[in-house]
């Protein structure tokens, strides 16, 4: 009984110590778009966001926290062109300009940069310099641009085999164009994001199909403020 108070206090001390939140919520799994909010604190930092969710909606990933959900629901596999429901964070930003004056890591993304989605490669899930030998893999620069400005979400850390790979915030390819498992949003929309994260700040992704809004909002009580909305 006290082992498995210690581990929720831990666990809940991890939670809170994110200061900053995108919050991402569907009208359900089979929604290929959603409306995005930012908290920092108490306070929200930006207002119904639209985003652009998988072709095929929302799959539970792996991230840093399991909701309580029916079995029976979607989950996150590689090339299912579903983006990963659940809590992740936020790792590093990535780009197409060598420097960015911005308060996370930051990647830039030269020609030769890939990200593996081979399951069976030792890299897998990882942005690496092209090798030329991988078998299944993007390039992270593109030429549609879509990766111009980008952030890491930390899906699948672990790299467990075929549990989807490769899935970033980015700029979407068009009005109401879903993806093939990533979140994309207009150009000014991921800029004003990524000029107010801080890699201090612990950034989180909460993406959720509302129905599981109440469950995050008793883990971030701040999330209560766009309650009236999506209820």
């Amino acid at each position: 009984m006290i082992k498995s108070f210690l581990i929720l206090l831990s666990f809940s001390t991890l939670l809170f110590s994110s200061q900053q939140i995108l919050l991402v919520v569907a009208d359900d799994f089979n929604a290929t778009n959603g409306h995005l909010y930012c908290f920092e604190d108490t306070h929200l930092i930006c207002n119904d966001i639209k985003v652009n969710l998988g072709k095929n909606g929302l799959g539970w990933g792996l991230g840093e926290y399991k909701f309580q959900h029916s079995k029976k629901e979607p989950f996150k596999y590689e090339g299912d062109k579903k983006a990963p429901a659940g809590i992740f964070k936020l790792t590093k930003v990535f780009g197409y300009a060598q420097k960015q004056n911005i308060k996370m890591p930051y990647l830039y993304t030269s020609q030769n940069l890939i990200c593996v989605d081979d399951a069976h490669s030792p890299y897998y899930n990882q942005i690496i310099k092209a090798h030329g030998d991988e078998k299944s893999f993007e390039y992270m620069h593109r030429k549609d641009k879509q990766y111009k400005l980008g952030i890491v979400v930390a899906h699948n850390q672990n790299a467990e085999a075929k549990k989807g790979s490769c899935i970033f915030l980015h700029v979407q390819k068009g009005k109401n164009k879903p993806t093939v498992g990533c979140t994309s949003m207009k150009y000014k929309d991921i800029k004003h994001i990524i000029d107010w994260l801080d890699i201090k700040k612990n950034p989180l992704l909460i993406q959720i199909p509302k129905q599981y809004l109440q469950e995050a909002i008793k883990l971030y009580p701040q999330l209560q403020m766009i309650q009236g909305q999506k209820e």
